[in-house]
Order: C-alpha cells, then sequence, then structure tokens
C-alpha cells in the first residue's frame, strides 16, 4: 500500500492504494496513483482486472498502466480536458491489448476505472467493464459508476435485485472492456467540483463484490484512506472464505489545508 500526499492551493488530496492476489495463483490486477509532474493537485488513479490467461491477462492490465503514464505525462491541465485524456486511456489501450494480442497465445482483456481529479477540484471518471469508481459526500453515496455486465442487463430490465447479482452463476461475464474484437464502452460522467470531505474510491470487483454502498461509505469517511484501504481489504478477504479474487483499490479524499 502507498500513501500519496499532493498539495494545491487550497486542498490536499490525500491517497492510498491497495492491492492483494486473493486467493488466485496469480496477480492480475494493476493499480496506481499518478500525480501530475508539472502541476500541483492535478492527479490520475487508475485500477485495470486483467483477464485472459495466467499471463494474459496481467499483460492487459500492465498495458493500462503503461499507456496512462504515457498519456498523462502530456496532459497539459487548463489546456486540455479530463474527459479527452480518459478517452484516450480507455481507446489506446483498448488498441494496444488487442496488438498484444497478435503475439500471445492467450486472449488478453483488461477492464479499467479511473478518475482524474484537476487543481480546480473538477473530477473525470470513466470505466470499462465491472471495475468501479464511487463518489462520496462524507458518508453518503453520490454517484457510481454502472458495470458493463450481463447481470447489471438483467437489473437494468428488473429481472433480477442487485443482491442476486453478487450470486449470480453469471455474474462475471461482461459485456464489454478492453481488448475484444467490439470497441469498448465509454460512458464518461464529470464532477463540477469535489468538496472538502468528498472521498473517491475505484476497485475491481475482487473488492466491491463483498460490500454494499452503505458500508463502504461508512469505511471511507471514518478512516483515513491507508486504514480504510487496509479494513476494506482484510474484510474482503474474511468474506471471501477461501474463494476471493485479486483485488484492487485507490482511495482518494479531499482534505482542506489547515491556515
Amino acid at each position: 500500500m502507498v500513501t500519496l500526499a499532493s498539495s494545491a492551493a487550497t486542498f490536499r488530496l490525500s491517497a492510498a492504494t491497495g492491492l492483494h492476489r486473493g486467493d488466485r495463483a496469480y496477480q492480475q490486477d494493476q493499480v496506481e496513483v499518478l500525480l501530475h509532474a508539472r502541476v500541483p493537485g492535478c492527479a490520475l488513479a487508475v485500477v485495470a482486472d486483467g483477464m485472459g490467461g495466467k499471463s494474459g491477462g496481467r499483460k492487459a492490465a500492465d498495458q493500462v498502466l503503461l499507456t496512462a503514464r504515457q498519456i498523462f505525462e502530456r496532459f497539459a491541465p487548463g489546456s486540455e480536458s479530463g474527459e479527452e485524456l480518459l478517452r484516450q486511456l480507455v481507446m489506446e489501450s483498448h488498441l494496444m491489448i488487442k496488438l498484444t494480442a497478435l503475439t500471445a497465445e492467450e486472449e488478453p482483456h483488461s477492464t479499467v476505472a479511473a478518475f482524474l481529479v484537476a487543481p480546480d477540484l473538477g473530477c473525470d471518471v470513466v470505466h470499462a467493464g465491472d471495475s468501479r469508481v464511487y463518489h462520496f459526500r462524507g458518508p453518503e453515496l453520490m454517484r457510481r459508476t454502472v458495470d458493463h455486465s450481463f447481470v447489471q442487463r438483467l437489473i437494468d430490465e428488473g429481472k433480477i435485485t442487485e443482491t442476486a447479482a453478487n450470486t449470480h452463476p453469471q455474474s462475471n461475464l461482461l459485456t464489454g472492456c478492453l481488448g475484444t474484437h467490439a470497441d469498448p464502452p465509454h460512458a464518461p460522467w464529470h464532477i463540477d467540483k469535489l468538496e472538502f470531505g468528498d472521498t473517491l474510491l475505484a476497485c475491481s470487483d475482487g473488492l466491491w463484490h463483498y460490500f454494499s454502498a452503505k458500508e463502504l461509505g461508512a469505511i471511507v469517511h471514518t478512516l483515513p484512506p491507508r486504514d480504510a484501504s487496509e479494513m476494506l481489504i482484510n474484510k474482503a478477504r474474511q468474506r471471501a472464505r477461501g474463494g476471493g479474487d485479486n483485488l484492487s483499490l485507490v482511495i482518494a479524499r479531499i482534505e482542506a489545508i489547515a491556515k
């Protein structure tokens, strides 16, 4: 786990990452928080859940993070839009994963869940697959991404409940992600301005599967990001009872700077 702090004129972004192999034989999730080298207060958080054989999934997730670093390095906050950066992240990662598949025996795919915090506290969010981004104000859920999955489609059609979706036999079937033949889904959203005490959580399904939004909100609001990430991983591992997937998360909280 890593804790980072980025200071801008009026706020501090405190963030922590968490990554655990779960009960799988190998790790295919990847997670990173990037701070802009030239613009204080600008940060990009990325979670990627790779799929496709022992090495295929890890290659796909690695490609998402490599693409994120390259795009963010040349990003100019203020003159370029965060939505466009995240669109490039999705589409360029998708293309590179497809190119990787040409030389691999596996079929590498990956989800992505990412958010970009700007120096003016605007925030852009993007995802593809069933890795999620949550926005909490205090302990209350303001919004979360909607999974690109078969069970989410059943929920939308009113055929099953969200509770039933967690135990559905096809709960891991995605309708969209990176590296498939079809272009990935692109459903960005924008937060005009984050407030002090707001928390953003990006995580793979290996984590959110074990928690309600209410539980997540209570934990990320009550504890500092590092402690919250440790508690969430520990609780997810307990609740998995020996059958847990890889899990990864980023927690980022907006805090006022004491004067």
